[in-house]
């Protein structure tokens, strides 16, 4: 077996785990939930709730994630959050009962965090051990795939099958996913070196650094949950682009499994920072199309502005913490995600609180996600100033040992 062919093989592997874990066990919910609520009876404020506590499974998966040094713990973890991925998409076609679809949404956020985080700096970190760059646009094609594969496959079944025919068609698409995911990502190695012997060491930012990034991920974190939650039902809800909701989704994942491509191009000529400020400003305009907007035109130029964007900038901030911590890098990876985990939680519930309160209509919640994604905007412009004035201690700091 080449090194390139290994190298292949651990990229494939881990596409197929957010696959499994992001598109198919999260995110089938999302382009099914016009279906579940016409013929499950799923009403809209159950659905932000559901929403809810499948953000509540991922908060605590970040939680955990963050508090793991051991490499084959993460690794153990890894693979069991992958079966569980498939649990949980079973369990929503065997039961048309509120309280069997929270459980089962609570563990696929828990089985998310493992392909989101676990499975990332898994594949981070062999990447860097082999002396690879961490090319993590290409693993993040999955996220971006899933939706996209996910919103298509609801499009063909929905002519024929029901709901929960639907679901266990993804539990099989799960279990097929399962089969490279787990057996093409080898084995962690903990030598804490290279395969040519360079030592591999952190680099942490500071703690007030550290502290704007996680508030401005919280910030993101809100803007995209809504739109990704109720792009659906927002579209299809609004006169002029009724029964269009699985197209927009269908863009969204479009524009999506591309973007952590384009945007690891645009943040190696801009710098990390920038190219995140150039994202959330794209962001805010791909959320607000839709609410300013009922040509059907202007909402697919949202949708794919928002797919292009939202999965760029999980994409860069993973990877920043994985360049600061390249021994550890699910550490700061769950750090991240614990305060935009909390954002999940918050926004689909007031979100679906909105739309109880102004006749079953998710559109008000984009006006919440843009505004806080604007406080979030300012956060990461004052973040520049922040990197500089670390660079410049840091920098006479060393001048100063070496006096």
């Amino acid at each position: 077996m080449t090194a390139s062919s290994d190298r292949t093989k651990v990229l494939i592997a881990g596409i197929c785990g957010l696959l499994l874990a992001v598109g198919v066990a999260r995110f089938a919910y999302t382009p099914l939930l016009p279906l579940m609520r016409e013929q499950a009876e799923l009403g809209v404020a159950e659905a932000g709730w559901l929403a809810a506590i499948n953000y509540m499974g991922y908060l605590t998966g970040a939680l955990i994630a963050s508090r793991i040094d051991s490499l084959k713990l993460k690794d153990r973890l890894f693979r069991i959050g992958m079966l569980v991925a498939v649990g949980s998409t079973v369990m929503m076609g065997l039961s048309d009962h509120w309280v069997i679809w929270a459980i089962s949404r609570y563990i696929a956020g828990l089985s998310s965090t493992a392909g989101l985080l676990l499975g990332t700096g898994l594949v981070l970190n062999w990447l860097m051990r082999h002396n690879y760059r961490s090319e993590m646009g290409i693993h993040f094609i999955g996220m971006g795939a899933g939706i996209a594969g996910c919103a298509a496959a609801v499009a063909l079944m929905d002519p024929v099958l029901d709901w929960r025919e639907q679901w266990f068609i993804f539990t099989g698409i799960a279990a097929i996913l399962l089969v490279p995911t787990l057996g093409w990502l080898p084995p962690p190695d903990t030598s804490g070196k290279t395969t040519s012997g360079k030592a591999m060491v952190d680099n942490p930012p500071s703690p007030a650094f550290l502290r704007l990034f996680m508030a401005a991920y919280f910030c993101a974190g809100v803007g995209y949950v809504v739109s990704i939650t109720f792009i659906v039902a927002i579209v299809d809800d609004l006169p002029a682009t009724a029964g269009y909701g699985n197209l927009a989704f269908i863009v969204v994942g479009l524009a999506a499994a591309p973007a952590c491509i384009n945007w690891d191009l645009i943040a190696r000529r801009t710098g990390d920072l920038n190219a995140l400020i150039l994202a959330s400003v794209l962001q805010i305009i791909g959320i607000l199309l839709p609410a300013l907007s009922n040509s059907i035109a202007m909402v697919m130029l949202g949708a794919a502005l928002f797919g292009g964007t939202f999965i760029g900038m999980v994409s860069l901030v993973l990877t920043m913490a994985g360049r600061y911590y390249p021994t550890r890098p699910a550490k700061m990876m769950g750090k991240m995600t614990i305060s935009y985990g909390v954002a999940q939680i918050i926004g689909p519930a007031i979100t679906g609180k909105l739309a109880e309160h102004l006749g079953g209509s998710y559109a008000a919640g984009l006006w919440m996600a843009a505004g806080v994604m604007v406080i979030g905007t300012l956060i990461l412009i004052a973040l520049k100033g922040v990197e500089r004035r670390d660079k410049a201690l840091s920098t006479a700091t060393g001048l100063g040992a070496q006096a």
